[in-house]
């Protein structure tokens, strides 16, 4: 096993719980949440700070990314007096390197797929559903009201659209940009990980 794998996931597809699993059937680390407490330990910023931010922005600053020109201090630390929205987007982004540089994980969201572009060891997958299993998953989780339901999941996955498509060059859910596109109201919650584990083993064949 050498690929990380990212997944991107449309809210209350289950794709959280999919990853969770897939990274435990393969024994390898998992990255969601616990990348935000990373980011937080390495960059000094407040924890509280890239949960009010998660996956959202303002204002773009993709060039300098790309260009690898991004303001940053003599001795390399993130640059102080950047805006705060563009400092929680680089310690993620610098977090999310180091991570696939250790080996093998599954990370969550966070334009990782994106992130970790031209990494030949990189699989990237999107999980989708359809609204009313997404509609029955988010109510037996979240408190709330069952009519406000619906537009909470399709404000969600704007936020995370809009995020991941203006940091990026690419366009949130397109099946072009990933691997591997799976329904999971489909498949189930397993399904959805053995068609992960199985693609995996198509890219990694045995030796």
């Amino acid at each position: 096993m050498r690929s990380i794998i990212t997944i991107s996931r449309e809210f209350g597809s289950g794709g959280r719980e999919i990853g969770k699993t897939l990274a435990e059937q393969l024994g390898i680390p998992f990255y969601d949440k616990e990348l935000l407490e990373l980011a937080s330990k390495e960059s000094g910023i407040c924890k509280e700070l890239f949960v009010t931010h998660d996956e959202s922005y303002t204002n773009s600053f993709l060039y300098s990314l790309v260009m690898g020109t991004y303001p940053v201090t003599a001795d390399g630390r993130i640059n102080p007096e950047m805006p705060l929205n563009h400092r929680i987007f680089l310690a993620q982004f610098e977090t999310i390197k180091r991570i696939a540089e250790n080996g093998p994980c599954v990370i969550v969201g966070r334009c990782a797929d994106y992130v970790l572009k031209g990494n030949e060891n990189v699989i990237n997958f999107f999980v989708m559903g359809n609204m009313a299993e997404k509609k029955k998953r988010i109510l037996e989780r979240y408190d709330i009201e069952k009519n406000k339901v619906e537009d909470f999941i399709k404000k969600t996955d704007k936020r995370r659209a809009n995020y991941y498509n203006y940091y990026s060059d690419m366009k949130w859910g397109a099946a072009k940009n990933y691997d591997l596109c799976i329904n999971s109201s489909k498949t189930g919650i397993q399904g959805a990980v053995s068609l992960m584990k199985a693609y995996i083993d198509i890219k990694e064949p045995e030796e």
